[in-house]
């Protein structure tokens, strides 16, 4: 299923003119473009759109979504789970004014002022907004990415995101070959230049951490098994074989 902009604004209550910015500054980008010009998103672009919506209501600005959402190790099943975290603690919130406001209502004088209180619900946002930076910030790695993607447009992002699909879906089609053949060593070797050329430098040792995040971290495993069941493991091991030659 693919929608043209005004469908998606339609939609999503979202204005046109706000999808073409989110476009410009790299944030939401078309699936993609017909010859006629017209901006096409699919269920994906959709989904990621959604995400944009829920960080909005939780009130971060879009500087900070974007580097969120664009972080190399952003995982969207787990920012939902943090959204629903915000989300009841703002219900909680409501609900206690809500509370106070028909005490009021009927008269009943409540000098209780906690109501009013977000501190919960920003500490909550500020541990969710740093959990990136927690888990790379002090690493070459991150820094280097935090640089280079900084300056990043549609143009980059599209590009990059292009070159990913290719990559992965190239591997997905090697599943049948053995891991030590050329053909997928070269597409580690591939994996390998795309993440030095559009993120950092990935020596052999941080792609050797990689490789084994991909199958025991579930969010990254779930999100290279959509390409074809079991491909996680299988670059995975194809990364062990090249980090060690």
């Amino acid at each position: 299923m693919t929608l043209k902009i005004n469908e998606v604004a339609k939609l999503s209550g979202v204005t046109v003119r706000t999808l073409h910015y989110y476009d410009e500054i790299g944030l939401l980008t078309p699936t993609t473009t017909t010859s006629s010009g017209y901006r096409l998103y699919d269920e994906s672009s959709l989904a990621r759109l959604q995400q944009i919506l829920f960080f909005k209501e939780l009130d971060f600005p879009l500087s900070q979504i974007k580097k969120i959402m664009t972080s190399p190790d952003f995982d969207s099943q787990q920012a939902l789970i943090n959204h629903k975290i915000l989300l009841l603690k703002k219900r909680e919130r409501l609900n206690k004014l809500i509370e106070l406001v028909e005490k009021t209502i009927e008269g009943e004088l409540d000098m209780n002022f906690k109501a009013f209180d977000t501190t919960d619900i920003e500490a909550i946002k500020d541990k969710y907004a740093q959990e990136v930076e927690t888990r790379w910030g002090n690493s070459k790695a991150y820094k280097e990415s935090t640089q280079k993607t900084a300056s990043y447009g549609k143009k980059e992002w599209d590009h990059i995101t292009t070159q990913y699909d290719e990559i992965m879906r190239a591997f997905a089609e090697s599943m049948d070959q053995d891991i030590t053949s050329l053909e997928v060593q070269s597409l580690v070797k591939r994996w390998q230049n795309h993440i030095t050329c559009n993120y950092y430098e990935c020596t052999k040792e941080i792609l050797s951490d990689l490789g084994l995040m991909y199958v025991q971290d579930e969010r990254f495993k779930n999100n290279i098994d959509q390409y074809k069941e079991g491909l996680a493991q299988f670059i995975s091991d194809a990364i062990k074989v090249y980090c060690m030659s």
